[in-house]
């Protein structure tokens, strides 16, 4: 399935380079168009097959496509229930179960979030691209982004941890923080003698995330969370620094299966800039049903 970009070479670029158009105006990496240039017939002034090397005239028609069909070769497709909340040409919007990972473990395959993608899009008779931009831990239920293509994929990844792409979670945590809203920024490292752990850390990595309370039950505080930074575990680690841990979290706070059999922690809102249309777009997912369960009706009615 191909992905054609257009551009109409305006009278300031007149003469420009083919190459110096598709970088500079429809925004192709280097490394994108080296992998494109090398399709036949996958650059086109006016219809004809061109080289970036090209010179082109104002008024010509510059096309591209950017769809780059091979498959990604580490993500085997699976079989299983995938919820799409969107989808176009560029990008896949996807409700995540919590426990499915997103892709693969290193050299292990099995039933992944990727690989249920796959597996649907080819079962339609589609182009199965599907190239993760983002990722959730196992534990985390909500929404995810994945790209149709490398070049969305590359323009997606460029706007991570900004103001055109912002993530929004809900958690239920042990306690309630004081005070209802604020920011915390404290840098984040491993946690000695464990691969897994993360601490807050005064020599570790740079780590903001402003939350704010919604409301609070038998103890327990629905909260929203914002992510200005994308540090490992951030959202677990910074609320079990603010005395709060998550609802559930066995490696920071307290595991009770019997309440809920994972940290409550949920991607509810993506809000971004569309890659290609420059379209400002927003999705949400509801909250779980085991998350839910823990806040009441009452609370879930301010969301």
């Amino acid at each position: 399935m191909a992905r054609w970009l257009e551009l109409t070479v305006p009278p300031e670029l007149d003469g420009a380079r083919v190459g110096d158009l598709l970088r500079g105006q429809l925004g192709l990496s280097g490394s994108a168009l080296g992998r494109i240039k090398r399709r036949a017939g996958a650059i086109l002034l006016d219809g004809q097959s061109a080289h970036p090397g090209v010179r082109a005239a104002a008024g010509q028609r510059l096309s591209v496509d950017v769809a780059e069909p091979e498959r990604p070769a580490d993500i085997p497709p699976w079989p299983g229930q995938v919820e799409m909340v969107y989808e176009d040409e560029d990008l896949l919007v996807v409700n995540t179960p919590a426990g499915l990972l997103c892709p693969p473990a290193p050299g292990q395959g099995g039933d992944t979030l990727a690989g249920r993608v796959m597996y649907e899009l080819s079962r339609r008779g589609e182009e199965p691209g599907c190239h993760l931009v983002h990722r959730l831990d196992r534990g985390t239920s909500g929404l995810v982004i994945m790209a149709r293509h490398p070049h969305a994929q590359e323009r997606l990844k460029g706007l991570l941890h900004t103001s055109a792409f912002q993530r929004t979670y809900l958690a239920v945590c042990d306690g309630v923080p004081s005070p209802a809203a604020g920011v915390v920024e404290a840098p984040i490292g491993r946690a000695p003698h464990s691969i897994l752990a993360r601490q807050v850390d005064p020599a570790g990595q740079a780590a903001r995330t402003r939350y704010r309370v919604l409301g609070e039950r038998e103890g327990r505080a629905l909260v929203e969370l914002t992510l200005d930074t994308g540090r490992t575990h951030q959202i677990r680690v910074h609320m079990a620094h603010l005395g709060c841990p998550l609802t559930g979290d066995w490696l920071y706070g307290t595991e009770d299966r019997a309440v809920i059999p994972r940290p409550a922690l949920h991607a509810w809102e993506i809000a971004l800039t569309h890659p290609i249309t420059g379209e400002a777009r927003r999705w949400r997912a509801p909250l779980p049903e085991d998350m839910a369960a823990l806040v009441g009706a009452e609370i879930r009615k301010r969301l």
